[in-house]
């Protein structure tokens, strides 16, 4: 385990899957992660990569030729190698290798780099194309926050506050994939109130989320968090049935259609790089 720390936040990082495994404010005394209970769901922070969410029979098609692929990428269980530039910044890197190549053929390298800055904890993914073709991928966060997070609060005190939606579209699932059919979150104020049903048909998949900071917050204190992220098209909240947690989950990628091809380079979302070209994008999480 890899710690971090400044005057005022702690973490924890570990080098399976480059995973967020706590995030502890000093000044409020809370711990804001999940604590991966497997009671319900044994992740705290999984990196999602090469892909996101499910494909179609789990696989896909790339130049003529199948893949097998497991839901949500293979980054999640692999060991990063990891540096720790100083007490307050550490860098994970992963590349392909040869088992990686029969699920995914594509050279690459995957960096996610955690800093603290203030009450901040700052994450950049960056991908570097490290082939000599196109590179086709999606990545995205699974970050879950723990609900309740402090005595005396259940569930249904807490709410996600969100700086732009007054009104949020969501895509419905059926076995993992992404249906046809949609339906409307009116927010009042522009505030989501945390219910356990709001998850018993599994995750709500936004693909016009207009907001770049979701907070959350609840109506018996103030404490919370602000959720800023940019230039993730797509957006994916999730509970286990009944699970003290809410993950927040910014997404580059969405998971396969249910009428999509398997063609890799049909891919709703998929991002492509040329041979040499780096791809980043950054999240903060800010305690208080």
């Amino acid at each position: 385990m890899i710690t971090l720390e400044n005057d005022y936040i702690k973490v924890s990082l570990a080098a399976k899957g480059a995973e967020l495994q706590g995030l502890f404010s000093k000044e409020t005394g809370i711990e804001y992660l999940w604590d991966a209970n497997p009671k319900f769901w044994a992740k705290h922070s999984p990196v999602l990569f090469p892909i996101v969410g499910s494909l179609k029979n789990d696989s896909f098609n790339y130049k003529g030729k199948n893949y097998a692929l497991p839901r949500h990428g293979f980054a999640r269980d692999h060991v990063f190698n990891f540096d720790k530039i100083s007490g307050t910044e550490a860098v994970f890197t992963l590349t392909q290798s040869d088992d990686t190549l029969k699920l995914y053929p594509f050279y690459f390298e995957l960096r996610l780099k955690y800093q603290l800055i203030d009450r901040k904890l700052n994450l950049t993914y960056e991908v570097v194309n490290t082939g000599t073709e196109e590179m086709y991928f999606s990545i995205g966060a699974h970050p879950a926050f723990a609900v309740p997070n402090t005595p005396n609060t259940k569930y249904e005190d807490y709410y996600l506050a969100f700086n732009a939606d007054e009104k949020l579209t969501y895509w419905k699932l059926e076995d993992g994939l992404v249906a046809d059919d949609t339906a409307n979150i009116e927010l009042g104020g522009h505030k989501l109130n945390l219910t356990h049903d709001l998850f018993y048909n599994d995750a709500l998949v936004f693909k016009t989320i207009q907001s770049n900071c979701i907070s959350l917050l609840n109506t018996k204190n103030d404490y919370g968090l602000h959720f800023h992220f940019e230039d993730f098209p797509f957006f994916g909240i999730w509970a286990a049935t009944n699970a003290p947690f809410v993950c927040l989950e910014p997404w580059c990628g969405v998971a396969d259609g249910v009428n999509h091809d398997q063609d890799l380079e049909h891919k709703e979302g998929i991002i492509k790089i040329a041979a040499g070209e780096n791809w980043e994008r950054y999240l903060e999480v800010e305690c208080f």
